[in-house]
Parts: C-alpha cells; sequence; structure tokens
C-alpha cells in the first residue's frame, strides 16, 4: 500500500466518522431535548440575551446544522462543503466554550454536547475536544476528491442524458 492509498483511506474514514459524530449528537440532543435548551438558556442567558425568547431558535439551530452537517458529509457532491461546515461548527463551539469560561467567567455547566449519553463539562476540555476534530475535518476538505469516472445520481447532466437518450429511442420507434 503507497502513501496516496493510506491517505484516502483516511480521508474517508474521516468523512464518515465526522459524519457519524454529528448524527450521533444530533440524536443525543433529541433524545434530551428538553434538558439540551434548558443548557442553552443557560449560555444563552450569560451571554447577555433573553433565554426566553432564543432558547428554542438556538438549540433548534445547533441540532439542524449538525444534521445539515452530516448530510453534507455523506452525499459525495458536498463532501467538501460539509467539511467546511464542520470546522465552522466546532471552531464555533470552542470559541464560545472559552468565551463562556474565560470571558464570562461562567461557572462549570454540563454542555450536553452528546446528549446524556457522555457527560462534558464546557471549558477548555470542550475546546479541545472540538479544534482536535478539526483535523479531520481539515484532511476531508484538503484531501477529499469525488470519483468522476462514475456519473453521480445527482448530477444533473445525468439525468438530461437520460431524457434526451430516451426522446432519440421515441424519435427512432
Amino acid at each position: 500500500m503507497n502513501r496516496s492509498s493510506i491517505f484516502r483511506i483516511l480521508v474517508q474514514l474521516s468523512r464518515f466518522a465526522l459524519a457519524a459524530l454529528f448524527l450521533f449528537t444530533a440524536g443525543a440532543k433529541l433524545a434530551i431535548v428538553n434538558a439540551f435548551a434548558a443548557n442553552v438558556a443557560e449560555l444563552v442567558s450569560a451571554s447577555g440575551f433573553d433565554y426566553r425568547r432564543w432558547m428554542w431558535p438556538a438549540t433548534i439551530a445547533v441540532i439542524v446544522a449538525e444534521l445539515i452537517t452530516a448530510a453534507l458529509l455523506l452525499v459525495p457532491r458536498t463532501v467538501r462543503i460539509g467539511a467546511l461546515c464542520a470546522a465552522t461548527l466546532l471552531l464555533g463551539f470552542a470559541g464560545f466554550a472559552l468565551y463562556y469560561v474565560y470571558v464570562l467567567n461562567g461557572e462549570p455547566l454540563e454542555c450536553g454536547c452528546f446528549g446524556g449519553i457522555i457527560g462534558s463539562q464546557l471549558g477548555v476540555k470542550t475546546a479541545l475536544r472540538n479544534l482536535a476534530l478539526l483535523i479531520p475535518a481539515i484532511l476531508v476538505f484538503i484531501g477529499y476528491r469525488r470519483d468522476r469516472t462514475q456519473p453521480s445520481v445527482l448530477a444533473p447532466s445525468a439525468a438530461r442524458d437520460f431524457v434526451e437518450g430516451t426522446r432519440a429511442n421515441e424519435q427512432i420507434n
């Protein structure tokens, strides 16, 4: 096995691991959505916003962003966009964790990042974990190359070729 094939395997492993991570975290948050929303309310309130107004929109935005990111990582045409979204989310989560601890001087709070399955307090460890997860996101963004020899199911040109081929067959008959 040469370096190129090992790199491609690492890129694919990173891609699917990130997609699984975001699907898992979104599902875990949905399983305890009320408790997660309460955690979000505390974070929103500590940031100086009206938690009653922003608790549910922020909760829904986080879960939807994770689901969209996972979907983008799974669809071959959008993998690089998904990696960019993953990096953006991870940087945002890490940045907010550091902001909460060092700027707002927030007390330790269960972040609910993994629902109630894996306990994790918002802080430096959370930020470092998210920054470490940037490595696979960057790897996917830089290293992913879609196999262009096989037409994609979602490719508009494939649909157009199919329709044109059907019309040509109708004219012959």
